[in-house]
């Protein structure tokens, strides 16, 4: 069964009052396994970005000011989500956004759901821990996900968070190469035999540094592809110049 986990950040509460998407972030899972396969946009709204929003993502105007509207990677998103199962937590919200957006371009597109199954994991969430605290970070700290990295809201990082907080919440994933034996294929399991966490007094791992010549062909790199797409990479356009040393 193939599936997408998918989280948006918008301009605002309310696709109603014209706001819009600005960032969509998409994970692929195979039968319970993350292939590695992700969708990142960062898309131009076209409008100003409420102040409670940007509290809460930080996105800017101003970044997102060369980034391409939707209208001009609708089909690589619904070239990316069509068919799947897609796991949202909170569904109607960023579904309403999404088919916000499809509507402004006609009806050729149709929706979300014509394309796709919508599986919310704040439901499910709601009715396995009733009247307990059910937002994407109450359900890291009950099921261990490591979340610590996430000071503001981000599409691409929340998607790869809830991605591990549904696999513990539908049973976990005990193995990731052996078999496709997961919890839930003997009987359920707890989300600690899952989601095994490092000693914080571990040993430091070993940091190799990127050699001068490495450097040089990442800035190569950097400099051929935004030469070929006619706009800066986002590496660039975060202020990672060609002098920040890579780690």
């Amino acid at each position: 069964m193939r599936q997408v986990v998918l989280d948006t950040e918008t301009t605002g509460l309310e696709p109603n009052d014209g706001h819009r998407v600005i960032e969509i972030g998409c994970v692929e899972m195979e039968n319970r396994r993350l292939t590695g396969n992700s969708l990142h946009l960062y898309l131009n709204p076209e409008r100003e970005i409420d102040a409670g929003a940007l509290a809460v993502h930080g996105i800017s105007s101003e970044f997102l000011a060369d980034k391409p509207t939707f209208d001009k990677v609708v089909d690589e998103f619904l070239a990316f989500v069509d068919g799947a199962e897609l796991v949202i937590h909170n569904a109607p919200f960023d579904v309403g956004f999404l088919n916000h957006e499809l509507r402004r371009l006609g009806t050729r597109y149709g929706t979300i759901e014509q394309r796709c199954g919508v599986l919310d994991t704040l439901v499910m969430a709601r009715q396995k821990h009733p009247g307990q605290k059910n937002s994407l970070d109450a359900l890291c700290r009950r099921y261990f996900v490591e979340n610590g990295h996430r000071e503001l809201h981000g599409a691409l990082l929340d998607a790869e968070i809830l991605a591990d907080v549904y696999l513990a919440m539908t049973g976990g994933q005990t193995r990731l190469f052996s078999g496709g034996n997961d919890s839930s294929e003997r009987g359920g399991g707890a989300a600690a035999e899952t989601i095994r966490r490092l000693s914080a007094d571990r040993v430091p791992l070993c940091v190799v540094r990127a050699s001068e010549n490495e450097q040089q062909r990442h800035r190569n790199k950097l400099a051929a592809i935004a030469k070929k797409n006619g706009a800066p990479t986002v590496w660039q356009s975060l202020g990672q110049n060609s002098d920040t040393p890579l780690q």
